[in-house]
């Protein structure tokens, strides 16, 4: 028996290492997706406006801190919105819950009432490590003055983030997702 053990051990100590598991990694998890994306970034929100029917672009940085519970992160983005407007600032605290599947996110503006959403969050089939995943984040809100179902896709694909944003206004009849603005992002060296 020691024997057969004793030859068990060499085989599988001289075995390649991709031969040793055939069990192939599990995906990565919500907190593990949430927690790849503290740091510096910058890129543009390019947003629609329904009454003109046109795209609008503005540059934004965002810094990202994850708050040492594994749950809270503070998102602060500055956008630059012309020398009209100049600077705004919108700082948001998400606060992941695992067991309930939610993010709440309250949202603080300037100027502006602050805002807490709470979302259903999932991570998308085919979310394969901590910088290639999906995640998807549906709630109840408004859009445009007008009720509305909120989903959230944003697709991590290495050092770019791409959030779109959708919205299916619940005062008429149409089951219709309507683009509302996207955020592209690259993870910057600050």
């Amino acid at each position: 028996m020691r024997k057969v053990l004793f030859c068990c051990l060499i085989l599988t100590a001289t075995m390649p290492v991709h031969a040793r598991s055939t069990m192939a990694p599990a995906p990565v998890d919500l907190a593990t997706a949430r927690a790849s994306m503290v740091g510096a970034w910058q890129g543009t929100l390019e947003y629609r406006d329904y009454t003109a029917d046109r795209w609008f672009s503005i540059p934004v940085r965002t810094q990202i801190a994850e708050q040492g519970d594994g749950a809270t992160m503070i998102r602060s983005s500055d956008f630059d919105d012309g020398p009209t407007v100049g600077n705004v600032r919108i700082t948001s605290v998400e606060l992941f819950d695992p067991a309930a599947g939610t993010v709440s996110v309250g949202t603080f503006r300037k100027g502006r009432v602050a805002e807490v959403t709470t979302y259903a969050i999932r991570i998308a089939p085919g979310s394969r490590d901590a910088t290639h995943w999906t995640i998807v984040e549906e709630a109840e809100g408004s859009d445009d003055d007008r009720p509305a179902t909120l989903r959230l896709t944003t697709v991590r694909d290495g050092d770019t983030v791409e959030t779109l944003k959708e919205v299916d206004f619940l005062d008429d009849d149409a089951a219709q997702w309507l683009v509302r603005n996207r955020t592209r992002l690259t993870r910057t060296s600050e």
